[in-house]
């Protein structure tokens, strides 16, 4: 059973690197153009607002992968947001 726990938590903690690398590439492109224009301001606010959730659900579950993503999300995606807001 400890093999099969570790194996799950591996693959959480694969799941979340790649998932949070996926922002990446958008901050970037916005910080380079210093423009969010193409960005959805609705969008990103409720996405934020839904990684919170997903931060505190994982800390009731006391899931360190879905903590740690989730948490690495919410500030690439807050950085998304508040660069939409400065540069729109």
């Amino acid at each position: 059973m400890l093999f099969l726990e570790n194996y799950l938590e591996i693959i959480g903690i694969l799941a979340g690197v790649c998932t949070v690398l996926s922002f990446l590439p958008q901050v970037i492109k916005i910080y380079r153009l210093r423009s969010a224009e193409a960005i959805s301001l609705p969008m990103y606010v409720i996405f934020c607002i839904g990684e919170v959730l997903w931060v505190f659900y994982g800390i009731l579950l006391k899931a360190p992968a879905i903590i740690m993503a989730n948490l690495m999300i919410l500030l690439l995606s807050s950085i998304i947001l508040a660069m939409k807001i400065i540069w729109s």
